[in-house]
């Protein structure tokens, strides 16, 4: 049997979700593997890995994660995913109402803020991504992945008005 690839060549992305049976022990609730899929601006693959309609999340919520309606963001919870950013690629210029937790699981990614700054994040980096205007790009020849964990914030306060938030469409 072949292996499952990704949209991106990657290898698609194990998902294992644990929970509670009828006495209260932890079991397995569900297995899977699923490949990332190419969003509509041709940049990027992504995978829906789990998501919250709370924060804090409710644990006693039976609904598979997977399966609740998100963007790309979630207002008043929680979204986990897995991004495949192609060589040569970049995302548009974008914010978002949330703190982001962005793990390079493989290649490298740079990250540039509104102003021009740049930062390359390599193979096991972490980027805390709190509410900035900023845009990725992958300058190498090589797909980089990287989960992001994304839990809603209230919008950035600057001066007395909140800045706005500009996301991209990518569903």
């Amino acid at each position: 049997m072949s292996e499952v690839l990704s949209d991106s060549g990657l290898p698609a992305v194990q998902r294992v979700v644990t929970g509670h049976d009828a006495n209260g022990r932890a079991v397995f609730k569900s297995e899977d593997v699923s490949p990332t899929r190419m969003i509509p601006s041709g940049d990027a693959s992504f995978l829906l890995i789990w998501t919250t309609a709370t924060v804090p999340a409710d644990n006693n919520d039976e609904t598979d994660g997977r399966h609740r309606e998100a963007g790309l963001t979630l207002n008043g919870g929680s979204v986990i995913r897995v991004v495949d950013m192609l060589p040569g690629k970049e995302s548009p210029m974008h914010r978002t109402n949330s703190i982001d937790y962005g793990i390079v699981l493989e290649g490298e990614i740079e990250l540039e803020l509104d102003d021009g700054a740049k930062r390359t994040v390599k193979q096991g980096g972490i980027i805390v991504q709190r509410g900035t205007n900023h845009l990725w790009r992958n300058t190498t020849d090589k797909v980089c992945r990287i989960a992001f964990i994304l839990v809603e914030a209230p919008a950035y306060l600057h001066e007395g008005a909140l800045l706005p938030e500009d996301k991209p469409d990518h569903k």
